[in-house]
């Protein structure tokens, strides 16, 4: 369990901060593309990599699955990814990542419409949870008087996402989880180097150089790595648990890393998203651990 616990918090910070390297990125003079470019290229070569070498199987490719993660990753991730860093620009890497976090809410009523799942009492509580959350970010954003480009950018960034998750489950379904990252992030690579300059990596000063290692490395490779290492370990569940601190963590990277001002308000948006992640999970535990014990 503590094996669990460790690799799920080290994946739940590693993706909380891609919003934190999108702003280094900034600053250092790159531009989105660029930022994702690397994102993505980075992230392909070194898990590839891993793969091939410790679970060549999952690197494999098949017809069905290349065709499938060519259209999540040419089409509907990069559009996603473009949306959310493009944000960054605009509005601070902790409202931006909070605006994200409403995609429970949005996946929850998308699958209530198209696979016509209940919503039973625990799941409306949920929702209530992470829809109050998101009103206290959104409110603060009203507040400090936000770029409303950045915040559209911020909202086009939780739609696409939601709709994301939502192709996953239809043709991802039973396709191994590495495979289908190795895959998705290569042809999203493909995507955003034919958006892009590719000539770009040639140029890169030793700043940039380190920033798109650690967007591919830590953003990509350590993030969904120990995601599933923590799903191994714990299983999903207590994994989606552990690691609902990824809002928490991009909040204080941002204070931390950024000098962001970051307010009362989005840390308590912030602990009521992550109790309305948390509610459905539980819930799921113990009705496992009512039938393990009959």
């Amino acid at each position: 369990m503590l094996a669990g616990l460790i690799y799920s918090f080290i994946s739940a910070v590693a993706f909380g901060m891609l919003v934190i390297f999108a702003k280094l990125g900034y600053a250092a003079g790159m531009d989105a593309v660029e930022i994702l470019q690397c994102r993505f290229t980075f992230g392909a070569i070194l898990l590839g990599g891993w793969l091939a070498l410790f679970r060549r199987k999952d690197i494999l490719p098949d017809k069905k699955t290349v065709i499938r993660c060519g259209l999540i990753g040419l089409f509907i991730y990069p559009i996603q990814s473009f949306c959310f860093v493009t944000a960054a620009q605009y509005i601070p890497a902790a409202t931006d990542a909070l605006i994200l976090y409403f995609y429970p809410v949005t996946v929850t009523l998308l699958s209530a419409l198209v696979f016509k799942m209940k919503i039973d009492r625990t799941v409306a509580l949920s929702l209530f949870l992470v829809t109050v959350g998101f009103a206290l970010v959104f409110y603060d954003a009203f507040l400090q008087q936000m770029d409303p480009y950045g915040l559209t950018l911020a909202f086009g960034a939780m739609a696409t996402f939601s709709v994301y998750l939502m192709v996953v489950q239809v043709l991802l379904r039973n396709t191994a989880p590495f495979k289908a990252t190795v895959y998705v992030l290569a042809f999203a690579a493909v995507a955003y180097n034919i958006a892009g300059d590719p000539t770009f990596y040639f140029s890169m000063t030793r700043e940039t150089l380190l920033i798109g290692v650690g967007l591919g490395l830590i953003c990509s490779v350590i993030a969904v790595g120990f995601l599933y290492l923590a799903v191994e370990k714990v299983g999903s569940a207590y994994a989606a648990i552990f690691s609902s601190i990824e809002p928490v963590a991009t909040l204080v990277a941002a204070g931390w890393l950024l000098g962001e001002r970051v307010v009362a308000l989005q840390y308590a948006g912030a602990l009521l998203i992550i109790g309305g992640i948390v509610l459905p999970n539980i819930k799921v535990l113990l009705v496992r651990k009512q039938i393990a014990d009959s």
